[in-house]
């Protein structure tokens, strides 16, 4: 199992990273949160594995919007 999620962490990671160096530079920067949702998706999925680091990252992006908030937001510590 920890392969797997090995496999998914850097599979998902790899995404961003691909997102991060092809299609952001061509997008106006308009980033509400500190770190930017790219940075807090990489970060999480590195905290929390890759399906719950997942969905953190995804939660963030779906506030990222005109009405969502802005501010310091940095990814929440692992619980044991």
């Amino acid at each position: 199992m920890k392969v797997v999620n090995l496999i998914f962490s850097k599979f998902f990671i790899g995404l961003t990273y691909i997102y991060k160096g092809m299609i952001s530079p061509f997008i106006p920067g308009a980033c509400r949160y500190s770190p930017s949702c790219s940075t807090y998706m990489v970060k999480s999925v590195q905290v929390h594995g890759p399906w719950k680091g997942l969905w953190l990252g995804l939660k963030r992006i779906s506030r990222c919007h005109p009405w969502g908030g802005s501010g310091h937001d940095p990814v929440p510590p692992k619980k044991d």
